[in-house]
């Protein structure tokens, strides 16, 4: 039996973008799965339902969410779309463009490469420190490499991009919901993988190339505080000497 995968396209004023972004999915390397796709957004007030409804395909869902919920809070709202609806595996695309759809048959497969697998991610760094140059801004790419290794060191871990917006979702290893405790907000993927790490799930990493334009999936400074805010409490959650409630 087919192993049932939904991608899920989260969107905030991506216009255009999201037509473009459908597009590149590579459904004809996907024919393994039984795909379907949800495009969800998040109370854009432009055009982007329009471009959404210009997709003719039987097997897409498409949301418009009445107020704006937040990055965190959008993706809770896909993820748990995706486990009332019983399926295997989700992949998250954004509907600026930065990610491409491309590597969705590379995520799934390190998601089935081994047991233990909770989520895949693309990374921008793997491949050697001169590609990311040539293709993510200098500011990024200084403090994508601060930020990884103070979370690495503190978390005893080798990610390679602890900032990757690509991500591949095992679902069986969700269904208790416990996600839902985790920020609403921009940093919901720092503290999904540490979710991860506390329950000992392993996350696998991808090489990615990422577009660069005038995407508002932006590193700002108030994403980076809250990072290393969020990796100081990680490090005293899992040293025994803080509790959260986000990670019970």
């Amino acid at each position: 039996m087919k192993k049932k995968l939904l991608i899920f396209i989260i969107s905030y004023k991506a216009s255009y973008r999201v037509l473009n972004v459908y597009k590149k999915i590579p459904f004809k390397k996907l024919k393994k799965y039984k795909t379907k796709l949800l495009i969800s957004d998040d109370a854009s007030k432009d055009d982007t339902i329009y471009y959404a409804k210009k997709i003719k395909n039987k097997n897409i869902w498409i949301n418009q969410n009445k107020k704006n919920i937040g990055y965190g809070a959008h993706i809770k709202k896909c993820l748990n779309f995706s486990i009332k609806k019983n399926f295997d595996y989700a992949v998250m695309i954004h509907g600026d463009g930065q990610y491409d759809p491309k590597y969705i048959p590379n995520l799934i497969k390190k998601i089935e490469s081994e047991k233990n697998v909770g989520a895949a991610t693309g990374s921008r760094t793997l491949g050697g420190l001169k590609r990311l140059l040539g293709n993510m801004p200098y500011y990024k790419v200084i403090g994508n490499i601060v930020l990884t290794n103070i979370f690495n060191f503190l978390m005893n871990k080798n990610y390679s991009d602890a900032h990757t917006g690509l991500w591949a979702y095992n679902l069986k290893f969700l269904k208790n919901k416990k996600f839902n405790y985790l920020t609403n907000g921009f940093n919901f993927d720092q503290e999904f993988r540490f979710r991860n790490i506390l329950s000992k799930k392993t996350i696998k990493e991808i090489p990615i190339k990422a577009k660069y334009g005038d995407e508002r999936s932006q590193l700002h400074i108030n994403y980076a505080i809250q990072f290393l805010f969020n990796t100081l409490m990680f490090f005293l959650i899992k040293k025994n000497l803080f509790k959260s409630i986000k990670f019970k």
